[in-house]
């Protein structure tokens, strides 16, 4: 219903248009950025995991804990979460951010991440 509201007459310039101009600046940031890398590597979430039914009565809460996905989906680039330690018995992940079409980079970057630590063989305490 909102998605209809903001894209109905009158509202196309206010919401819809400044939106996409956004979008394109995220996405020219990324460009810029992987002229001089192959890979970013971030946080998944600005917290650690919380426990399953934690949060579900906030759900502003719950949409902050993706606050770092969001720019990533907006710009269309591809990227995986994988285990990166625990904190507290629950895990914490790590998001490897590639650029456009170059999947190939980022699976063998997490593959090897992976390899190289025990993170994604240790069970969480929930």
């Amino acid at each position: 219903m909102l998605g209809t509201y903001a894209l109905s007459a009158g509202y196309y310039d206010a919401y819809y248009k400044k939106a996409l101009k956004v979008r394109t600046l995220i996405i020219n940031e990324y460009k810029k950025a992987f002229e001089d890398v192959d890979v970013i590597l971030t946080p998944t979430s600005p917290t650690v995991a919380f426990k399953i039914g934690e949060k579900s009565n906030n759900p502003l809460e719950m949409y902050l804990s993706d606050i770092y996905t969001v720019p990533i989906n907006i710009a269309g680039v591809p990227a995986i979460s994988i285990p990166a330690g625990f904190v507290g018995g629950l895990p914490v992940g790590m998001q490897l951010i590639g650029n456009y079409f170059d999947e190939g980079t980022l699976i063998k970057v997490g593959h090897a991440f992976e390899r190289e630590t025990e993170f994604s063989k240790v069970r969480p305490n929930i």
